[in-house]
This record gives structure tokens, C-alpha cells and sequence, in this order.
């Protein structure tokens, strides 16, 4: 075992916990993803200790523990109130792990009596570092820090075994890859295509979470990539696969699979949000279902509408929540929004608004951004762009729905004198389409003249100029509306 000595900055709680459990007579390190990451310089998101003391040993000498799970990790629970203090610091003893039959959780977890028995069935040699906070030694059994140092990534021991342990490692390897920007070793990536296949026991949900921390790295494109090279990528979703080297049309200098990565990138340097850096990386997932020659070039007519119902199936069966699932689906719908300012219109601005929502509106703008740079274009926001920022601006003043209406479906019911019914909503979406061409009209004694004129028709043109308005509400696709008109015979 090699040993160096190494003087790190390390909480105040940490040291004390350290110094409780030698004082106790028991042995006390620093483990894993901390170590690691002190080693690189980076500032630690949890801090894990490993120690010789069984757990009813730990509970004993702290005043304030909790313990629930079945590998003897105990909390310890920080009583100092300060925002700046650690609350909860987890030590567990060493352990020796065997049998996994589910390619997820050992079998058998045995208390281990060195910590040279714990570091060896650690996944990677950079986790497989210990450090002791007292006399400041640094424990390195398998190499770490020469892979740190090569900024490599390596399993300890022989990585089919490690993968075969636990197949999620695989996942991790990437998601490491990307968030410390280093490689995956040679041999170790051959183990995991050889090994993909058993991420079929693994959960989706714990898929989920190693694919959202790629996502939210500051490089995912380059773990993403990876996937896709060593067969992972088909455990996110065989959709992206069938985007890989998929020419597009002149506007376009990359392939579907490159765009999407390129797209995505932008989004982490931009240090945007997970729904907006998911949207980036599936807005044009549905462009291999619509891919058509037309006058010698591709075209992917409507590619946003099915890459919207594509993306909530993904995002569904990775069981991401509704919220997020909700906003990243959005987006994608509405990515193609029409932004040439010679040409736009303040109401198409406003539909745009109300489709979107106001909330996501700012958002789906850097989508556009970030398109833009995936695309192969030299400016995040040119001319055009910031100029429809501004539209926006003026039209977020503007009555967008039906709620904001100055007339509601009671004062219909009661002007009218009619009950209930599809009248009432039709009427509705015909005052929202008026008031997107003109604010002005969002007058009670406007609309109150506008509801005995508009329930004086006959019913069957009411309900085709109400069909006509909730499709121009809610799209900008002019032939879906000729559609009804002509169904109607209404203009």
C-alpha cells in the first residue's frame, strides 16, 4: 500500500468526529468520492467516513445518530444549528461484500477488519483512496492518484467482475467522465460493451439519476458520446441511436446525433436548468420519423410535434417528474417558433406566449440559443433574435388566455341567458383570438357586445369559428386551420 502525506482543509464537524472515534479506540478515514475530489481540488458534496467500529460501536459514542439501512452506515447528526455546518456526516464500517444476483446490491455484507478490505471492493482505483484526518496519510492501495493524475478512469481489479457487481458502474463511469473531464480507460471501456447488456436488471429510475447528472455536468456531450460508442446509449432510449449519422439539410453542418450533442453542450455552458438542457438534447429526436426528400434536400416537416410526443415517453419511462417531464415536452413542441421580425406579428408573438406559457417563454428562447450554436452558427443571438426578445417584452403586458379575459363563462351565461354547454367555451376562444390580434378589444363593454352578436348564429357556425379560434390560438399552423374553415364553411 502506498502512503503519502497530504494536508487538505476539512470541516470542523468532520475533524471531530474523526478525533471522537480515535479517542473511542477505533480506526477513522475519509473515503471515496471526498477524497477524490480533495485530491483534484474540488470542494466535496459529501463527506463519508469509514471505521473499524461495528455500528452499535458508532451509536454508543454520539450523542445523536439514526440508522436505517441494511449496510451498517450510521448518521451522525450535527447538533450546531449554523447554516455553514455539515448536518449529517455518515460513517460505516468496512465492510466485504459478495454474491450479486440482482447485478445491483451484494448478497452477503460482512464487516471487514482492515481498511484495505473496504477499499478493494470500491468500484473505481481514484475511489479507492482513504485518508486519515489525524495524521494526515493518504492511502492509495490500487493507484488512484497516478490515474487522478493521468486523469483516467480505471476500475480496481478487473473491471468485468466490477461490472458484473454492480452494472450501474458503467453508467457512472460516464457520468464521471464527464463531470471530472477525464477518460475512460481502455480496457475498461471494452468490459463495459461487453457488459452492457446487464443494465436490463438495472432500474430506470437509477438509470434516471446517473443520466441527470451527465445532463447537469459541465460536459455531457463528451459522456453522451461515449455512450453511444460503447452501447449505453439504447438505455436512455433507442430513439437518439437513430439519429446517429444522419445527414440533415444545408442548414444544418452536422448530423441529427451531433446537433443534438452540440445543442446540449451549449445548454451546460450556459449553466442552464435541467428541463432546458433536456429539451436541448431531444428537440429534434423525431427528426429520423419525419425525414423526407423533397426537391433534392431533407425535410422533417413536423418533426416538433412528434419529437414532442417521442420526448414525454422518454422522459416518462426514465421516470423523470411531471414537472420537469411537463416543461422539457413543451419546449420541444414549440422550438420551431417562427422568429423572422420582418415579417412576425405582435398577436403571432402573443400565441407564441400563451402556448408556451409565461413561465417557460424565457426558456424556450435559449433553446432557440442554443439550436442556433448546434447548427453550426457563429452568434448566440443575432439581430432577429433579440429583436423578438423585445416583442416579447412588450406583448408579456397583454391578455394571453382565457382567465385574463375581462368577461368570463358566468357573465356569458348570464348575458346570454342560455345554460351550459360548448357554446360557452366556443365563445371564449373566439374573444382570446380577437384580443391576441388587438388587446385593445379586452374591454367588458366590448365583449359584452361581441357575446350577443357571436350567440345570435346558429350554432353550427358557432362552433365552426370557435373550432377555427382555439386552432389559431393554439398553432401556427395555417393549413390545420383551412382545414376546419372549409369542414365549416366558415372564413
Amino acid at each position: 500500500m502506498k502512503d503519502a502525506k497530504y494536508k487538505f482543509e476539512i470541516p470542523e464537524e468532520v475533524k471531530n468526529i474523526s478525533r471522537i472515534l480515535t479517542d473511542a479506540g477505533f480506526e477513522s478515514f475519509l473515503v471515496g468520492g471526498c477524497v477524490r475530489d480533495l485530491v483534484i481540488g474540488r470542494a466535496p458534496k459529501d463527506w463519508d467516513i469509514a471505521t473499524n467500529a461495528k455500528p452499535e460501536e458508532i451509536i454508543k459514542i454520539f450523542p445523536k445518530t439514526f440508522y436505517e439501512n441494511e449496510y451498517g452506515t450510521v448518521g451522525v447528526v450535527n447538533e450546531d444549528t449554523s447554516d455553514k455546518t455539515l448536518k449529517v456526516v455518515e460513517i460505516t464500517p468496512y465492510r466485504i461484500e459478495s454474491g450479486y444476483s440482482d447485478f445491483r446490491r451484494p448478497d452477503k455484507v460482512e464487516w471487514g477488519k482492515t481498511i484495505e478490505d473496504d477499499l478493494a471492493r470500491r468500484d473505481f482505483t481514484m475511489n479507492a483512496l482513504a485518508y486519515n484526518i489525524l495524521t494526515e496519510d493518504l492511502l492509495d492501495p490500487f493507484g488512484g492518484l497516478e490515474d487522478i493524475e493521468k486523469k483516467m478512469i480505471r476500475t480496481v481489479g478487473r473491471p468485468d467482475e466490477r461490472f458484473g457487481e454492480d452494472a450501474l458502474r458503467m453508467f457512472r463511469a460516464l457520468r464521471l467522465a464527464s463531470e471530472l473531464n477525464f477518460a475512460i480507460e481502455h480496457d475498461t471501456q471494452i468490459a463495459i460493451t461487453t457488459h452492457a447488456e446487464l443494465l436490463e436488471h438495472i432500474s430506470r429510475e437509477r438509470i434516471r439519476d446517473e443520466f441527470t447528472k451527465i445532463i447537469m455536468s459541465e460536459t455531457p456531450a463528451l459522456a453522451l458520446d461515449l455512450a453511444s460508442r460503447l452501447g449505453l446509449l439504447n438505455f436512455i432510449s433507442p430513439e437518439f441511436e437513430k439519429g446517429i449519422g444522419m445527414e440533415q439539410n444545408q442548414a444544418h453542418a452536422y448530423t441529427v446525433w451531433e446537433h443534438l450533442l452540440r445543442t446540449l453542450n451549449h445548454a451546460a455552458k450556459k449553466d442552464f436548468p435541467l428541463h432546458v438542457r433536456l429539451a436541448a438534447f431531444a428537440h429534434d429526436v423525431a427528426k429520423p420519423h419525419t425525414r423526407k426528400r423533397l426537391k433534392n434536400q431533407w425535410t422533417f416537416y413536423n418533426h416538433e410535434v412528434v419529437g414532442a410526443r417521442l420526448s414525454r415517453t422518454i422522459l416518462t419511462d426514465l421516470h423523470f417528474p411531471k414537472e420537469i417531464v411537463e416543461k422539457a415536452v413543451k419546449l420541444v413542441r414549440w422550438h420551431m417558433f417562427f422568429s423572422d421580425t420582418e415579417k412576425i406579428t405582435l398577436s403571432a408573438v402573443r400565441r407564441i406566449v400563451r402556448n408556451v406559457g409565461t413561465d417557460l417563454i424565457w426558456d424556450l428562447v435559449d433553446l432557440r440559443v442554443c439550436d442556433r450554436i448546434g447548427t453550426g452558427r457563429p452568434k448566440e443571438t443575432p439581430f432577429r433574435l433579440r429583436k423578438y426578445k423585445s416583442m416579447i417584452e412588450e406583448v408579456l403586458r397583454d391578455p394571453i388566455s382565457v382567465k385574463q379575459l375581462g368577461i368570463n363563462g358566468a357573465d356569458i351565461m348570464r348575458l346570454t341567458k342560455a345554460g351550459p354547454g360548448p357554446h360557452i367555451g366556443f365563445i371564449l376562444e373566439i374573444l382570446l383570438s380577437e384580443v391576441l390580434e388587438n388587446p385593445k378589444l379586452n374591454s367588458p363593454e366590448h365583449m359584452e357586445g361581441r357575446v350577443g352578436e357571436l350567440h345570435a348564429l346558429k350554432s353550427e357556425e358557432l362552433a365552426g369559428l370557435g373550432k377555427v379560434a382555439r386552432a389559431k390560438n393554439q398553432s401556427d399552423e395555417e393549413k390545420e386551420i383551412e382545414k376546419i374553415r372549409e369542414e365549416y364553411k366558415v372564413q
